[in-house]
Formats: C-alpha cells, sequence, structure tokens
C-alpha cells in the first residue's frame, strides 16, 4: 500500500489521467445501459429477425452493400440518412429495425435518428457487420 500512494505522489498526471479513463469508462458503460437503443449481438440479431420480423437497416456505402449484405437487409444511402428521408421504412415503423454499419461504430447516429423519427423499436448490431461475419452467419455476395 506504501508503493500505491508513493507511486500516485511521485506521478500526479499518470494518476490522474488513469482516473479519467476510469471515470469515462464507468460513464459510457452507464449511458449505453441508460439508452433506448440496444446494442444487440449476432445472435440477438437473428432471434430479432426471426421471431419478432425484425428489419435489418444496412447504412454503409452502397459498394459495400453489394458486395456482401446480410441477408434479406434493407439499404438507405448516405444522402437520404442525412436528410432524415426515411419514407422508404414508413411501413416498419413498429417492427424491430437493426441498424447495420461496417463496425458498429456509426451506426448509432442512425439509429438516433430513427428513433427521433418515431421509430419505436430500434436497436443497432453490436460490433457490425464485423461481427455478423466473424460469427460466422450468412451474407449475400454479388
Amino acid at each position: 500500500m506504501e508503493q500505491f500512494s508513493s507511486f500516485l505522489a511521485s506521478h500526479p498526471m499518470l494518476s490522474a489521467a488513469w482516473v479519467g479513463i476510469f471515470i469515462a469508462i464507468i460513464v459510457t458503460t452507464i449511458r449505453i445501459k441508460m439508452s433506448p437503443i440496444k446494442q444487440l449481438s449476432p445472435q440477438e440479431v437473428t432471434f430479432t429477425m426471426n421471431r419478432e420480423d425484425g428489419i435489418v437497416l444496412d447504412i454503409r456505402a452502397e459498394k459495400d452493400f453489394k458486395n456482401n449484405h446480410i441477408i434479406d437487409s434493407k439499404h438507405i444511402s448516405a444522402e437520404k440518412l442525412k436528410n432524415n428521408d426515411f419514407s422508404a421504412l414508413e411501413k416498419f415503423k413498429d417492427k424491430p429495425i437493426i441498424v447495420v454499419c461496417a463496425a458498429g461504430i456509426t451506426a448509432t447516429k442512425a439509429a438516433d435518428q430513427l428513433l427521433k423519427a418515431g421509430f419505436t423499436k430500434v436497436s443497432l448490431l453490436k460490433g457490425g457487420l464485423n461481427a455478423w461475419t466473424g460469427a460466422g452467419l450468412p451474407v449475400v455476395k454479388k
């Protein structure tokens, strides 16, 4: 314990950085748990698609979507996302919508936009299409 307090006293900047990182991790974890947008694993996405008629919405570039995508997924262009044009999805307003991007990072913004547009059951694929293919789940390749 004496070494620990000696280290803290000798390296205040490093200690402050560790405390900051620790607090950031806790805050991020709480925000994810409290968010109305849930992050689903690839297995949870398959259950949602099969049991609840969930719709997979792929927000990647058109070229990437054409190369490979989840079976029966819908594509929305970046321009429509930018303009909040979700008219093609109106008939799915009360169905579960799972937003998919390449790595699970950019899907959060699109999911927020869908939630604000009145879609009630919005979630995203944790890890994106990379997690889906990493789990060995099927994709359509053209």
